[in-house]
This record gives C-alpha cells, sequence and structure tokens, in this order.
C-alpha cells in the first residue's frame, strides 16, 4: 500500500514534469518572464537534490527544449553526487537529448557550462563526442563562430582531425580568420569576402548574413528579398512572427510541418485570407494531425473537447497565440483520434479554421455541454483561469466525479499549454481531474495516458515503472551522434 509520502513523491515527479512541459522562460498572458525563471528554478534545483534518477529520466517524457537542456547543464554540473550507475544511465540519456535538440539550443547549452566552468572530464567528453559527429562543421562553424570556439577551446577539441572539407582549416577560421588568406572551404571563402563584398552577404546563411548587411547598409527590405531563397522554413516562419505578417509558404511546406506549428502559422494568417484558402489550410491541418494520430486515429471512441479560445489564449507579447494554436492543434488531432467527435469552442464558435482569442473564460457552462452526452473521453484544452463565474468549472467537475458517475465511465483530462508561475506549475481546473502541462499537441495521446497519474490515485512506484518504459523506449531509438 502507499503511503502519504510515497504520493507525495508521485505529486512531487508530475508537478516538474507538467512545469517542464510547458514552462518556456517567456512572458506569459498572466505571469511575467522574472517570476516564470524564479519558479522554474526552483523546481530544478528540489528535483535534482530529491528524486535524481527521476530528474534525469524526466529528458525521456516530452519536456520543452529549454528545460531539456537545463536538466542536462546541471546534470553534468554535478556528476560527483551521482552513483557511478546513474552516471552511465544519465550519460545515454544526456547522448540521446542531445541529439534531439536544436544545434543552436546545444550551443547555447555548451555556453552555459563553459561561463559556469564546469569543466569535468564527462563534459569534455560529452562536448567534443557531439561536435565531432556534427554532419557539416563548416557551416556550424561560420553560423554559430563564437559558441563553436567557445566549445572547442572549453572541450580541449583537436580542430585539425575534426572530419570533413573544413577539418583543417577550421583553427585558422576561428581563431586568425582574416590572417588565412583565400580559404579552400567555399563558405570560409564566402565568410571573408562579405566583408569588402555585397553580394557574398546573399550566400551566407541568413542569421550571418544579417549582421553584413547591417555593415553595408543594405536596406531591410532589399536584403529580405535577395536572401530570401536562402531561408529555412523555421526562419521564414519567425519573421513571420516578429514582422506580423504570414509568410507565403507553398504546400509541401505545408505538408513538411509538425502540426502545433503548422497551426501556429495557420492563425497568424489574417481571416479574409484563411477563408480564401479554407481547403488547403484544413487540408493542411487534418493531414498533420492524421500523421500525428498514427495507427491510433479512430481508436478513441467517442470523444469530447472543451477548447479555450478566451482572450487569454492570445498568449504575450513573446508567446503570440500559442495557447489558441495548441487548442487548434488539438482540435485536429483529437478529430483524428475519435470514432465520434464533439468539439465545443469556449465563444461558441464552431468554425475552428477562423478561431480568435475573445471573450471571457467560461469554462464551467461549456464542460456541462460537453458531459451531457457523456463521451468515452473529455479533453479540456486551457490555461485554467475560469472567471465566467469564477470556481463553476471546479464545482461540476466535483459533482461530476463525485456524485454523477464515481466509477469514472468518461475519462477526463485537463491539458494546460501555461505555466503559472504564481502555483509553481499548470494551474488546475479541479482535484479530482489530472492535469497535466502541453507544449505541442503532438503530444497530446501520450500526455492523456500520463495524466492519469494526477489524480492522486497512484503512487511513485507505478510512476517510476511507467516512466522507466519509457525512458527504455526512448534509449531504444538511440542513433548515432550523426545520423
Amino acid at each position: 500500500m502507499e503511503s502519504v509520502a510515497d504520493l507525495v513523491a508521485a505529486e512531487d515527479v508530475l508537478l516538474f514534469v507538467n512545469a517542464a512541459v510547458a514552462a518556456t522562460g517567456q512572458d506569459e498572458f498572466h505571469t511575467g518572464r522574472a517570476r516564470q525563471e524564479w519558479s522554474v528554478d526552483f523546481l530544478h534545483e528540489y528535483m535534482l537534490v530529491n528524486y535524481r534518477d527521476l530528474y534525469a529520466a524526466a529528458l525521456a517524457l516530452g519536456i520543452n527544449d529549454r528545460n531539456k537542456a537545463q536538466i542536462v547543464l546541471r546534470l553534468l554540473r554535478t556528476g560527483a553526487d551521482a552513483a557511478p550507475a546513474q552516471r552511465r544511465t544519465e550519460g545515454r540519456l544526456i547522448r540521446r537529448a542531445l541529439r534531439d535538440l536544436p544545434a543552436s539550443r546545444v550551443y547555447r547549452l555548451f555556453t552555459a557550462l563553459q561561463k559556469a566552468k564546469v569543466n569535468n572530464r564527462r563534459t569534455r567528453a560529452v562536448m567534443r563526442e557531439w561536435l565531432s559527429a556534427r554532419p557539416d562543421l563548416g557551416f556550424e562553424a561560420v553560423k554559430y563562430r563564437g559558441a563553436f570556439k567557445r566549445a572547442a577551446v572549453h572541450a580541449h577539441l583537436d580542430l585539425d582531425r575534426l572530419p570533413g572539407d573544413a577539418g583543417e582549416e577550421l583553427a585558422a577560421f576561428l581563431f586568425a580568420p582574416m590572417k588565412a588568406g583565400r580559404y579552400r572551404t567555399p563558405l570560409f571563402e564566402t565568410w571573408r569576402r562579405a566583408h569588402h563584398e555585397r553580394a557574398a552577404v546573399f550566400a551566407l546563411p541568413y542569421t550571418v548574413a544579417e549582421g553584413f548587411a547591417a555593415a553595408h547598409r543594405i536596406p531591410r527590405s532589399a536584403f529580405l528579398e535577395q536572401i530570401a531563397p536562402r531561408l529555412t522554413r523555421n526562419e521564414r516562419l519567425r519573421l513571420q512572427r516578429s514582422g506580423g505578417a504570414a509568410v507565403a509558404l507553398d504546400a509541401a511546406a505545408l505538408g513538411r510541418m509538425p502540426l502545433t506549428r503548422l497551426a501556429a502559422y495557420v492563425l497568424a494568417i489574417p481571416e479574409e485570407e484563411r477563408e480564401a484558402r479554407r481547403g488547403e489550410l484544413t487540408g493542411a491541418l487534418r493531414a498533420a494531425a492524421r500523421k500525428a494520430a498514427g495507427d491510433r486515429a479512430g481508436t478513441w471512441g467517442a470523444v469530447a473537447a472543451v477548447l479555450d479560445d478566451s482572450y487569454s489564449s492570445s498568449g504575450s507579447g513573446e508567446k503570440r497565440r500559442r495557447p489558441l494554436a495548441v487548442a487548434l492543434a488539438a482540435h485536429f488531432l483529437l478529430e483524428a483520434l475519435a470514432g465520434e467527435y464533439r468539439p465545443l469552442w469556449l465563444s461558441g464558435g464552431e468554425d475552428a479554421l477562423l478561431a480568435k482569442p475573445r471573450g471571457v473564460t467560461a469554462l464551467g457552462e461549456r464542460i456541462l455541454d460537453a458531459l451531457e452526452g457523456a463521451p468515452a473521453v473529455l479533453v479540456v484544452v486551457s490555461d485554467g483561469w475560469d472567471n465566467a463565474p469564477a470556481g463553476l468549472a471546479a464545482e461540476v467537475l466535483r459533482v461530476w466525479t463525485t456524485r454523477l458517475d464515481p466509477g469514472r465511465r468518461t475519462a477526463i483530462v485537463h491539458l494546460n499549454p501555461v505555466f503559472d508561475a504564481d502555483g509553481i506549475g499548470v494551474r488546475r481546473l479541479a482535484p479530482s481531474v489530472p492535469t497535466a502541462g502541453v507544449r505541442d499537441a503532438e503530444d497530446l495521446p501520450e500526455l492523456v495516458a500520463f495524466a492519469r497519474f494526477g489524480d492522486g490515485r497512484a503512487g511513485i512506484e507505478e510512476l517510476r515503472a511507467a516512466v522507466d518504459a519509457r525512458v527504455e523506449r526512448w534509449l531504444a531509438e538511440e542513433e548515432p551522434w550523426g545520423a
């Protein structure tokens, strides 16, 4: 039988995982960055000290990239505190996590390790192995030149022995770039010429070319027009978010986008254009949802969803419309998973493609509407700020779970895309209903399954078994560094 301490431990772990999924270190609608960073840092330190093995295992549980990097940093910094078996498992988890992280995030992590003077043998080995396996060292040396140089020095990397065409010239490029004369590596030579040739600027990666464009006083509009062929899809989307206007993507690019990112792109398009492109955009969203659902498509039976499109779903200046994008993506994914599906938007709207943030968060009434049909599954996607009237959702869920459906014939799960810094976690709707943090709607099936541990009925041993199984599957996917 689980003790009170076991149940508390399980709640601690779930609290951290939910926070590490939702908290991105950016402003939210209700709370700012500074308070969020303090709360998340506290959770990281608490988990590291009290549940080190589960803290490391969180790398396999769908948390966001920022918190993955923070876990790796802390594990490497405190390696002396781990037992030999723990260090071996941590090494595999770190290796797998770095493989998945974007290169820019890894270079920022390496810079943080250097600034924190974390220079133990394991850290140097991890850095050397990752750098040595990069598929295009020349490109990364140009794009991340300062971070690359700091990492190479910190890891005691033998630059001349690195593989690839750029290996022999890396040291010269990093430490004396303008004294080496002409380079044999084409991108290094383009970088050298860009110091005095405007034409060479447009053959460089976008983030590098920006600095040269400013130095050459190239007008922003002219620069973007000429650099456009070299923009990656993610760079186009970042420009869209910063500029407020949608950047045109062809059908092939739409087809390659993950579901939540595609939903964010769609929401950035003006309503008139969304209406005009309804068939194309809806088709792309449904195709992405079917891909995310995989062989689970159509297997969930009767599903109802309460989807938050209240004003707070507009997010913040840093996370513009992010909560609404998660709700829109979840709508299409649940439609693909369900045998029978009923969506209920808080605004009362029925056209998901034209969703926009508006009105109050009247969760209680919509949950009542959803439960009328006694679905097999009810998924609520909301930041949890129930305010019309306040507390109605909690009371509806309490009465439903304790009196009307004590046998839990309807599985109810609340997915929250927003971190609540004041509550040091993600805001819950009711104690009887499990809440999970969500970053990307693609993780929804796993989050719904994992959320069953959040209703207070499962303890630490059952949770450990589920985490261990997930870690084993995640590590089984491990590939060579350069794959």
